[in-house]
């Protein structure tokens, strides 16, 4: 395992401009960014970035991308997004990331272009030692109870019900991974009636994603409509301990897929994820011909969990391998709760009261 004291950042000196990041994460991004404690200009105008970058990078958070700087910046446009294992507390509660990807080429979720994960994983020579230390992060994340959002040791399993149990997670409808991978899915409902046709006789659970629900983000489907096709709504209870009670998931491009592949779970793949056509999961949506070979479990930990993202110590504030952040998570570290955090979730339930969707 690598130590956190030898962990040598990523070299992102020729980014000089973040365009497109919340005004909660710049701190965050810039620790990332810009570990050597050289400036980094932050704005939310296409022509500023380009200005400010000079003959240099500019970072860009994909979903709040300026109008026209894709087509100013071209191959100099780096793209930043939420890592995979990404912090305790919601990013719609504004708590920020101390795990990201940045990604030179096009960005995981897009299979309508290679990304530096998928070449990665299409390309890698995994060695004996890279897949031992991706089976111990399966480990840890089994038994600890990680996932992107929370770190709590699952509970013990109830008893299963005779049928077969299947998850179907909820996603925000708008999301950029939905947009891009969903393969024709038309949302939420349209997910539930698909795992419904291709497991009539399965007892359905289905969970709303946790940002819908706190009122911040679309894809809501009401319970009457939701149990049309399930046979239960869960809410309140973790993904770690949902996992540990069913059979297996139906996902449209929700990293629930993922989790689930670490716990060995059945994953039938209705969308265009990252983690599709590797020889894991039952794919229903057409596949990527970029991906090519068949991946053993370990290696496609190895690849989107070792390889492919950065992480952040949450109590050096340094650079990290993903062994220290599990670790952290692990021994009970919790980020504090601040008023805007308290204000966040506030503004969360007043929308959901009336009916729309806080941004």
């Amino acid at each position: 395992m690598t130590s956190p004291d030898l962990m040598i950042p990523p070299d992102d000196s020729d980014i000089r401009v973040a365009c497109g990041m919340a005004w909660w994460k710049r701190k965050r991004i810039a620790q990332f960014l810009a570990a050597d404690g050289r400036a980094l200009t932050f704005t939310d105008d296409a022509r500023e970035a380009m200005a400010a970058a000079g003959d240099g990078a500019i970072a860009v958070w994909p979903s709040r991308m300026p109008e026209g700087l894709e087509a100013l910046a071209g191959e100099r446009l780096v793209r930043v997004e939420d890592g995979f294992i990404r912090s305790i507390g919601l990013g719609a509660d504004l708590h920020p990331p101390l795990s990201i990807v940045v990604d030179r080429s096009g960005i995981y979720y897009d299979p309508g272009r290679p990304s530096d994960l998928e070449t990665i994983l299409e390309n890698t020579d995994f060695t004996p030692e890279l897949l031992g230390r991706a089976e111990g992060l399966i480990d840890t994340i089994i038994r600890r109870g990680i996932s992107k959002y929370a770190s709590e040791a699952p509970a013990p399993p109830p008893a299963r019900p005779a049928k077969r149990t299947i998850l179907v997670p909820g996603q925000v409808e708008d999301d950029l991974s939905v947009r891009c991978g969903g393969a024709g899915v038309s949302g939420n409902l349209d997910l539930l009636r698909r795992a419904r046709g291709a497991e009539p006789d399965a007892h359905i659970l289905f969970k709303p994603h946790p940002d819908v629900d706190a009122g911040h983000r679309l894809g809501h489907v009401p319970d009457d409509q939701a149990l049309a096709f399930a046979d239960e709504i869960v809410r309140g209870e973790s993904m770690p301990s949902l996992l540990a009670r069913i059979d297996g998931v139906h996902v449209l491009t929700s990293l629930t897929g993922f989790e689930a592949l670490l716990r060995g779970l059945d994953v039938t793949v209705h969308g265009q994820p990252f983690f599709a056509g590797w020889g894991l999961t039952h794919d229903l949506a057409p596949p990527v011909a970029r991906r090519t070979r068949d991946l053993s479990l370990a290696a496609l930990v190895a690849g989107t969990l070792i390889l492919y993202p950065r992480y952040l110590d949450p109590v050096s504030e340094r650079p990290c391998p993903p062994e220290t952040l599990l670790k952290r998570f692990a021994e009970g570290w919790k980020p504090k709760l601040t008023l805007v955090i308290r204000l966040r979730r506030l503004q969360g339930r007043i929308a959901r009261l009336f009916g729309t969707v806080s941004r």
